[in-house]
């Protein structure tokens, strides 16, 4: 299934993409939010019936999930963009929080803030909960706790992450609008593999990065059983599961400005398209 909510910020509706036809789940859920995936929401709309077909056309297309509870950060997942971040590939997963009030939809823009020199682009893909994992016994239990996968792009300001964080980076993940997300939620019986997604991002229409979700460090099983070791994930959470190499912090390529297009695609999961605007 691809999940999806669309209406204007604030008043996004739940639905579902099916082959290209788009239907209303009001009629099953208020919401794509925790308490939807903490009820057994999606065997709810995989048994719905009678779902009234909708026109997206025209319509604003909203992040796919509401509120998580926590947005949960993997750095330097991808060993060459740990090189070009001057670093050596962690031996264990490094873990930040990014401000669940940074969603912000697939198409909306993406806002410089106040003082940036260096806001970058991050393309990545997300794994969203679907039950409670509490100290799973191993990787192999994780993957049972996954509601689905979704396009994500954690949106960095370097100067804020590196120079000013005071030695944590959530001061440059948690800006306004530094989280894109979506189009799609898409459940995992349609993702074949989560470690053979090709994953790409350009910058007004320049490549940026062209790499495979194969090549993480840590795949998602194991970030999923790692985490419940040390934090209690809950339906709804969002996981940014890390970036390959070709963002800007590389020193290859200029930081993000006003006007700027950036772009995100993973195979399956959808394409955004964000317009840089200051703050």
């Amino acid at each position: 299934m691809k999940l999806m909510r669309v209406g204007p910020r604030g008043g996004e509706k739940p639905g579902l993409n099916a082959d290209g036809r788009h239907f209303d789940l009001s009629s099953v859920t208020a919401d794509l939010d925790p308490a939807f995936f903490a009820s057994d929401g999606l065997r709810r709309v995989a048994d719905a019936t009678g779902l009234p077909e909708i026109d997206i056309a025209g319509q604003r297309i909203g992040a796919p999930i509401a509120r998580p509870g926590v947005i949960l950060c993997i750095g330097q997942n991808y060993a060459a963009h740990a090189a070009e971040s001057g670093s050596e590939p962690p031996i264990t997963p490094i873990v930040f929080y990014k401000a669940p009030n940074t969603i912000v939809g697939p198409f909306d823009d993406v806002l410089i803030p106040r003082g940036s020199t260096k806001t970058d682009w991050e393309v990545e893909l997300g794994v969203v909960i679907g039950r409670r994992a509490r100290y799973l016994s191993s990787p192999e239990d994780a993957l049972a706790h996954i509601a689905g996968y979704v396009l994500s792009n954690d949106v960095s300001e370097r100067d804020f992450q590196l120079a000013q964080s005071g030695g944590q980076w959530s001061k440059g993940k948690s800006c306004e609008t530094f989280q894109p997300l979506g189009p799609w939620l898409v459940t995992p019986d349609q993702i074949t593999d989560p470690q053979a997604l090709g994953l790409r991002s350009w910058v007004n229409g320049e490549a940026r990065q062209d790499s495979t979700t194969k090549d993480m460090i840590f795949g998602v099983a194991m970030l999923v059983w790692h985490l419940s070791q040390y934090t209690v994930l809950d339906p709804g959470d969002l996981i940014n599961t890390g970036t390959p190499q070709g963002v800007a912090l590389s020193g290859r390529f200029p930081y993000l400005a006003p006007g700027d297009v950036m772009e995100v695609e993973i195979d399956g999961l959808g394409r955004q398209r964000s317009v840089l605007r200051s703050a």
